[in-house]
């Protein structure tokens, strides 16, 4: 299927999705997630999950990686509708948020890090394939800001479901995960290069 394809018939799925369910898949995935060998990590970067989207919540993931890497920075980002970019701002417990165009909470002002030096992020995604490709909304902020990250920078997908078998209008600048935990498994995307065909 294409992404677009995807986009519609993964945003169905979730609208089917019952808030028990949902609640129920979010701990198997963090279950899941806490198999993951990671590095110690400086600095992490997490989505504000939207509820009205029926994203994956992060808030227990963010609070096991503060457990297993003591003074690691979390980051949030900002968009900034006039560069179609994102800003990414260390998330302090006063840090104020406010709901943006889209409705999704993102900071006010803060302090602003570089995705240069970020070593994890997790991604939000409406679908993903066998090869590591994620499906998101159709903005192209995440592949824009994956591209200014490090080339090591650990880049793990969170998804209700399980994968497609591959997106087939995949393209040359589509950046591929490292991991992508979901209710049932952790799948691990050993190649780290951008495209594989």
């Amino acid at each position: 299927m294409t992404k677009q394809e995807l986009r519609i018939l993964y945003k169905q799925k979730r609208k089917e999705l019952t808030a028990r369910e949902v609640a129920i898949k979010t701990d198997l995935i963090l279950i899941n997630f806490q198999k993951i060998d990671l590095p110690f990590l400086s600095v992490a970067h997490t989505y504000v999950a939207s509820q009205k989207l029926g994203e994956v919540e992060t808030f227990h993931l963010i609070e096991f990686l503060k457990f297993q890497n003591p003074g690691i920075k979390i980051l949030v980002p900002k968009v900034d509708l006039a560069s179609g970019k994102m800003e990414h701002f260390h998330f302090q417990e006063d840090t104020e948020m406010i709901e943006n165009f889209y409705g999704i909470a993102e900071p006010s002002t803060g302090i602003k890090i570089s995705p240069e030096e970020i070593d994890l992020v997790l991604d939000p995604l409406l679908a993903f394939d066998k090869n590591g490709y994620r499906v998101g909304y159709g903005k192209g902020y995440y592949d824009k800001f994956l591209e200014e990250c490090r080339e090591d920078v650990i880049k793990i997908g969170l998804s209700l479901f399980e994968p497609e078998e591959q997106i087939d209008d995949r393209k040359q600048f589509d950046i591929r995960l490292n991991y992508c935990v979901t209710p049932e498994d952790v799948y691990l995307f050993k190649s780290r290069s951008k495209f594989i065909s």
